[in-house]
Order: structure tokens, then sequence, then C-alpha cells
């Protein structure tokens, strides 16, 4: 009954009433079948994983779970068994913020890309398609507003636009923003700390 609570309580509610009949079966055996447990975690995170608030608690309940099946393989103490859990938890929201810092720097470099050889007041399209849909992908235009190289430092600032096409109910609309970007050899790299004052999204 302990170890059941241990590794049972790492399920979100809202997942609980799916996995509750092989839960049952579980705590009648006596302790959860390792492999059985990771393959539910791993089903729930890849239906989870359409957007990032989604794929974040997809993520965390699977390393939850399977952080609880190994510890109930290893040991019986009630806290050595929480660590391991916490620790499969913090290992999976780490893993989960360093792929979406690489889809954010995979956006920026995009539109650096597109901007940097452009004119001052020319305007070009950007577009981004993820490769693993963790965000949606994004689309706009962008132009330079300025240069503001000195010396050795070539950079511009530029102005570009985030562009949401129209569906049944909502009509199309862009949000505008600023940021500055810097040539690095051959290529153009972002240089801002955040797009605009208004952030879009998580992009920074």
């Amino acid at each position: 009954m302990h170890k059941k609570m241990v590794w049972g309580e790492w399920l979100k509610p809202g997942l609980k009433p799916r996995l509750k009949p092989r839960l049952k079966h579980w705590a009648a055996r006596g302790r959860p079948d390792a492999m059985a447990l990771v393959a539910v975690a791993l089903a729930v995170s890849s239906a989870l994983s359409g957007c990032s608030s989604l794929y974040t608690e997809g993520a965390t309940a699977g390393a939850g779970i399977a952080g609880a099946a190994i510890a109930a393989q290893v040991t019986h103490n009630a806290a050595v068994a929480t660590g391991i859990g916490l620790g499969a938890v913090a290992a999976a929201r780490a893993g989960v913020q360093y792929s979406e810092r690489v889809v954010h720097k995979n956006t920026q470099d995009g539109i650096a890309k597109i901007a940097g050889p452009l004119d001052v007041g020319a305007v070009a399209p950007w577009s981004v398609t993820h490769s693993v849909p963790i965000e949606d992908d994004e689309h706009g235009r962008v132009t330079v507003s300025r240069s503001i190289s000195a010396g050795a430092l070539d950079c511009k600032e530029i102005v570009f636009s985030v562009d949401r096409t129209a569906t049944q109910n909502v009509p199309a609309s862009s949000a505008f923003y600023v940021a500055s970007i810097c040539r690095d050899g051959d290529n153009w790299k972002w240089a801002s700390a955040e797009p605009a004052t208004e952030r879009w999204g998580a992009l920074q």
C-alpha cells in the first residue's frame, strides 16, 4: 500500500481515469511493471506534444511515472523513491526548457538570415517550420529600419511582423516587434535579449 502511494501520486489528476485500470492491475501485483509504465509515459507525451504547455505537462507526467517505476525496482525506502521521482521530473523539465530554447534560437536565426542582406527600407517575407511540433510554425515580414554599425561591429535594427492567417472565426492579424541583429562572419545573429517591449511569447 505504501509503495502504491509513492508512485501513484505522481500522476496528474486528468490522467488518473484513463490509467485507473492499469493502476489496479499493478497494485494487485504489488509493484508497477516498469516497461508498461514507460510505455504509458511515452504514449501520453506523444499525445500531448502538440503545443508547448501540453508538451511540458506530458513530459513531466511521463518522467514522474518512469521515475516511480525505476524507484520501485531499486528501493523500498519512501524517501529514496521520492528523491528519484523528483530527480526524474527535474531532468524532464530541464530537457523541455532546452528543446524550447533550441526552437526559439532557430526562429531567431531564421529571421536574422532573411533580414541580414536587406538594405534599409527593404521588406522580405520570413517563415519557420519546426521539425518537432513543440510550437506553432510562424511566418511574417521583416524590414531593416536602420543600420547601427560602428567600426568592425556590423549591426542592424529590424522590425518584423508575426502574421496570423484568417480562420473561420478569427480575422487575419499581425503583431509587430523590434529587434537587433549583428553579423558574425558570414552569418547574421540575433542580438536582442527580447524582440520588443511586449514579449513575443517566450521568444527572447
